[in-house]
């Protein structure tokens, strides 16, 4: 939320809307946890508009809540284009969490609490792969940062997004080749 509201400051956004969808962005994640099958933001609304129907909020600004909600996956690289700002800077705060330090603390975190090996040598870095979260893992999590998180910079919505996302990703590449030198024993 804090992403999202410091992109507001500079990107014109509507702090109310953004700042509660950040909040309630990943509802679909907590679903797909109790079910075990896969939930689009789509899938969530319902429950994002009982929980918002119980707050003084005009039907107006939670229709434009759950419009960034149900938008907020919708990366450029699958054709999905969003045109509202607030939906724009929901997904690339969402994104801009996922990169850099923290993004790359969660990553090898999610890794670790999914089973997923670190690290595959049999399996080629760089591949054409483009990460689906319907067809499910990396083969590894240093892959993952192949076929995602090195991506998201070239698809941030906002001018101040684009150029954190730039510096973040020069940090995560920086710590990727770090690990891969280790892994390879030259360090």
């Amino acid at each position: 939320m804090n992403i999202a509201i410091n992109l507001c400051d500079k990107e014109n956004g509507d702090k109310l809307i953004v700042g509660i969808s950040a909040f309630l962005h990943d509802i679909h994640r907590i679903m797909q946890n109790e079910t075990g099958k896969f939930v689009s933001p789509k899938d969530s609304l319902p429950k994002v508009r009982e929980i918002l129907n119980n707050t003084d909020l005009s039907e107006d600004v939670i229709n434009k809540i759950c419009y960034c909600i149900e938008h907020h996956e919708n990366y450029n690289w699958n054709g999905n284009n969003v045109n509202d700002i607030n939906a724009l800077i929901l997904q690339d705060a969402d994104n801009l969490d996922a990169i850099g330090a923290i993004g790359i603390g969660r990553t090898f975190s999610y890794g670790g609490a999914h089973n997923i090996l670190m690290y595959n040598e049999e399996i080629p870095l760089n591949s054409n792969e483009i990460y689906s979260e319907t067809k499910g893992h990396s083969p590894s999590t240093i892959h993952h940062f192949y076929e995602k998180l090195f991506r998201l910079a070239d698809n941030m919505n906002t001018k101040t997004a684009k150029e954190q996302a730039i510096a973040r990703t020069v940090f995560m590449k920086k710590f990727v080749n770090e690990f891969l030198e280790e892994w390879e024993g030259l360090k």
